[in-house]
């Protein structure tokens, strides 16, 4: 359906609306999982979705679906992303997926066009895991990689429990999480990377996801006197933690494509005449191929273990995440392609760098993705930025991809009749 069109100014007026749910000094977005912001623009999202004569449900994940019905009594075919953010988060990264499906949403329920699936708008619970670790827990379980109980047993660093801020706000739904069936589900991201900017291309069709794990690692030395320890003489949990810096980093060099990194990084104490007695850090790897992950992850702790011991440091080390490599399904990525070509965007097969609910969920349902380009490359960052007319073409195949997968569905229906 070409003459169907999504309206750019709304989907760029409704972005700059919700950016002001949790709107930090700096113009991007504060806006943790399951704290009171999420709660309201999860309340935004609920009443737009209802004005349009959706039924939305939750899950017992926090999981939203608003759903259009089709003309078939098929598994809805969805699309979305998530509206959490990144405690310096941008404008885009997430709720752009998501405002997209609701536009496209808008677009067929104003042309009155039926569809032969049902249309599913999708909000999936905390898939930054900047507040409970890890990542994409809520379309974990969705696709049985966690358990619920470990999930909802997740803490954020002031103890509170996944379970118990759920209840708090009210998005605790009936439904068992992973109990949804898809016929298929589609997810438009900002790239998180440079390439589609600097090769000038309009849209990344996303054939699949890289392999990644996280990793939290404690060393423990000794708490001492700065002034009156010399440094040969320490047990300096810092200077262990900068030393595997060092080395993680050549880790990441030596297997290009692949990435090795380091987050988040704690100090205790934290004063500066008092030498650090313990750091806690995190330590990421990504890779497309599962293999040689496996390598570096085996440099990685044999390279933890050789610098702290020598330097008489206990340490405390283990894998928290583990994603394989993912390829998306064959038909789904085709009607990216064709939803793209009928739009007529330039395209670039590419592998998503970074993890996305459309990974897992790609364990249980047939799913693709949608990339657009972000200026210089920047995400997770109050600076990210996609232009109007960059955000109004990633809706746009969108809407055109379900469209063509949504035909799909129909002459499989028929062929079988």
């Amino acid at each position: 359906m070409s003459n169907l069109s999504i309206n750019p100014e709304r989907l760029w007026d409704e972005l700059m609306e919700t950016a002001a749910i949790g709107a930090t000094p700096k113009g991007g977005i504060c806006r943790l999982t399951l704290t009171d912001l999420d709660r309201q623009v999860r309340d935004w999202f609920k009443a737009r979705c209802e004005a349009l004569g959706c039924r939305v449900t939750v899950d017992d994940m926090g999981v939203m679906f608003a759903r259009r019905e089709g003309s078939a009594d098929v598994p809805p075919i969805a699309l979305g992303s998530h509206l959490d953010t990144q405690p310096t988060g941008g404008k885009f990264d997430g709720v752009l997926g998501v405002l997209a499906a609701l536009e496209a949403l808008r677009t067929l329920h104003e042309a009155g066009y039926q569809t032969h699936a049902p249309i599913e708008v999708v909000n999936w619970t905390n898939e930054e895991g900047s507040r409970f670790a890890p990542a994409m827990v809520a379309s974990g379980v969705f696709a049985k990689v966690f358990e619920r109980d470990w999930a909802v047993a997740r803490q954020d660093r002031a103890g509170a429990t996944f379970g118990a801020a759920l209840e708090a706000i009210g998005y605790r739904g009936r439904e068992g999480c992973g109990e949804h069936p898809l016929s298929a589900f589609f997810e438009l991201h900002i790239e998180q990377g440079p390439i589609l900017e600097a090769e000038r291309k309009d849209i990344g069709v996303v054939t699949g996801v890289q392999a990644m794990r996280w990793y939290e690692a404690t060393l423990t030395g000794q708490d001492a006197h700065t002034g009156a320890t010399p440094m040969h003489l320490r047990k300096n949990a810092l200077l262990g933690t900068a030393r595997i810096i060092e080395r993680i980093e050549a880790i990441g060099q030596a297997h290009k494509p692949g990435v090795a990194t380091v987050g988040l990084i704690e100090n205790r104490p934290n004063s500066p005449n008092v030498v650090p007695g313990e750091v806690f850090f995190m330590v990421d790897l990504r890779h497309p191929d599962d293999a040689a992950l496996d390598t570096m992850e085996a440099a990685l702790e044999t390279s933890v273990h050789e610098i702290a011991e020598p330097l008489g440091l206990g340490v405390a080390f283990q894998k928290i995440w583990h994603q394989p490599s993912v390829r998306f399904n064959p038909d789904c990525v085709a009607a990216v392609r064709r939803g793209a070509e009928l739009s007529g965007f330039s395209t670039r097969d590419m592998v998503s760098g970074a993890g996305h609910d459309a990974a897992y969920v790609s364990r249980v349902a047939p799913a693709a993705m949608v990339f657009v380009p972000c200026l210089g490359g920047v995400s997770h960052n109050e600076a990210e930025f996609s232009s109007k007319e960059q955000c109004a073409a990633g809706a746009q195949v969108l809407l055109q991809a379900v469209l063509d997968f949504d035909r799909q569905l129909a002459e499989r229906g028929k062929s079988r009749a």
